[in-house]
């Protein structure tokens, strides 16, 4: 296997087994929260903590990425996330104890996805670097997508428990393919203003609210199908369908960023547009509602990332992993805020009502996606206008 080709397998196996705990949490709600009792505000409440621990640890993480290097950051992340599963079908004996597995573990989330930046942004051809990150960011749907596919597989049959022992199992298989780059590197000397943070910061903040609304289809579909009167094994499929649209969108978008010589910042915004429009469809109940907002909530709603990572990293070619660090942070932040909204919501009014509030905030995300790329060319055009004498 040449190196390339490794630098992609790598990423891909790392970033879905570090990610897999928190959404086969979310795909398995049903059977997990009947026995350790706890109702969609409280899978909101434990999915939130999750991903608010990872913000905090976004900007160190990129640092350690970034001075260590991909091979031992990203084993460390496969091993950890093993562990966590384990750890959840042995000792998770309450709901208290399901939080502080999954909480205290959320590190390894945040140190494989950005050991995976740094590996592609290492080793992926230029010429297909677009769709190398698409590939990377398509293992999130495909943790979904296993997630869908343990509920009637597993949990129906042998037990919720199982499913996590299996996913450990898959997490260890997944080390000799992990990346082998052990070349860590100092910090890069800037000028003051070569990095866009503003415009990253603003960027960060539309992608948070992004993340907020989409990040609750992977935790709450199947809970907000079940509740609508969609019987268990229809909602897992429906979520395995959307996982699969997700996956293949990401690639599109990757394959079609090669393609382009830029602008993809704005093909996030509408694709956040549209998506908004999936989300809005899941309000109201029915299979081909449900089926038809899935496809468009993963397809386009959540299909982004990737193209997103891609752009900060083309912009930001000398420290990817830190890069890429300072949207992870609204990233997660919204991780956080999304599922506690969503849960109370859901929770205190209905799931329609929630689900029509995800499309709102979507939208706003656009508008500001919109608002960052424009920064970003401003800030592009001052460093390339000349001084004036």
């Amino acid at each position: 296997m040449n190196r390339a080709r490794r630098a992609v397998v790598g990423a891909v196996s790392t970033t879905t087994v570090s990610v897999l705990p928190v959404f086969l949490t979310a795909g398995l709600t049903v059977q997990i929260s009947a026995e350790l009792g706890f109702d969609p505000a409280g899978l909101g409440l434990v999915v939130a903590l999750y991903f608010a621990v990872s913000a905090f640890a976004s900007l160190p993480c990129g640092r350690l990425v970034e001075r260590y290097g991909a091979g031992p950051t990203s084993r460390i992340a496969v091993v950890g996330a093993a562990v966590v599963m384990a750890a959840v079908a042995l000792f998770a004996r309450s709901y208290a104890g399901l939080v502080l597995i999954l909480v205290s573990s959320s590190w390894c989330n945040v140190l494989g996805q950005l050991s995976a930046n740094l590996t592609l942004s290492r080793y992926a051809p230029a010429g297909r670097m677009g769709l190398s990150f698409g590939v990377k960011q398509a293992a999130i749907p495909l943790a979904t997508l296993l997630a869908g596919l343990a509920v009637p597989a597993v949990a129906l049959t042998v037990g919720w428990r199982w499913a996590f022992v299996i996913g450990a199992g898959v997490a260890l298989a997944a080390l000799p393919v992990a990346p082998r780059d052990t070349a860590g590197r100092e910090p890069t000397p800037r000028t003051p203003g070569e990095r866009a943070t503003g415009a990253l910061s603003v960027i960060a903040v539309a992608a948070g609210l992004a993340a907020a609304s989409s990040s609750t289809l992977g935790i709450f579909l199947v809970a907000s199908a079940v509740d609508q009167g969609v019987d268990a094994a229809t909602a897992g499929l429906t979520l395995t369908l959307g996982s699969l649209v997700g996956l293949t969108m990401r690639l599109a978008h990757g394959w079609a960023a090669d393609r382009r010589s830029g602008a993809h910042v704005a093909v996030v915004s509408g694709s956040l547009v549209l998506g908004a429009g999936g989300l809005a469809l899941l309000a109201v109940p029915g299979v081909p509602t449900l089926v038809i907002g899935t496809v468009l909530g993963f397809g386009l709603g959540w299909a982004w990332p990737g193209l997103l990572q891609f752009a900060v990293v083309r912009l930001n070619p000398s420290a990817p992993a830190a890069a890429t660090s300072i949207v992870q942070v609204g990233v997660y932040g919204g991780g956080f805020l999304g599922p506690v909204g969503f849960g109370f919501l859901a929770t205190h009014l209905s799931f329609a009502t929630a689900w029509l509030v995800g499309a709102g905030t979507m939208l706003v995300a656009a508008v500001l996606m919109v608002v960052g790329r424009q920064m970003l060319v401003a800030h592009r055009a001052a460093r390339e206008t000349p001084a004036p004498a």
